[in-house]
């Protein structure tokens, strides 16, 4: 009897634990899509994977890059409106990581219009699922996929990105 309660135990404790992940990431994405409205790109960047940073330059190269696009996108009369996301998927063991995408939707406003775009953010967890880091997932990003995660699970199907609607 005390077998079967220890196998039933060691069956349920990593549900228990993967549902956890499940708040814990939604949580943190959640932030990270406030901060991309509120302009907060200091808390964007600390969401950003380490390896994303690195190919930028580090953390400080990422920074100007992004204020220098606002900027951009400001003189143009672009702003972001909204960004929420969505469930996460299923989690993905790949090498000492936890992989799982995590939809994503931008409200862009622009003089004469708004777009909504609609993507999905990869999530890295290298901790168990404590703690989570993001990365956007449009063509040049998927693209480069290989080369940053060696160990991807090629189970994680990545959808292509849809053209953003009006």
């Amino acid at each position: 009897m005390k077998l079967y309660f220890k196998l039933v135990l060691l069956l349920l404790l990593p549900a228990a634990l993967f549902g956890q992940s499940t708040v814990t990431l939604k949580k943190q994405a959640d932030i990270v899509a406030k901060a991309i409205v509120n302009g907060d790109y200091v808390t964007v960047v600390e969401y950003m994977h380490p390896k994303v940073i690195q190919a930028a330059g580090g953390k400080q190269k990422m920074l100007q890059m992004m204020n220098a696009g606002m900027e951009q996108m400001k003189a143009q009369g672009v702003s972001f409106q909204s960004a929420t996301v969505g469930e996460p998927g299923k989690f993905y063991k790949a090498g000492t990581e936890i992989h799982c995408l995590i939809p994503n939707n931008i409200r862009i406003k622009t003089p004469n219009s708004s777009i909504v775009t609609h993507s999905n953010l990869l999530a890295i967890s290298q901790d168990g699922g404590k703690n989570w880091t993001f990365l956007d997932l449009n063509k040049s990003t998927i693209a480069s996929i290989p080369k940053l995660f060696p160990n991807f699970n090629k189970d994680l199907k990545i959808p292509e990105p849809t053209m953003p609607s009006m």
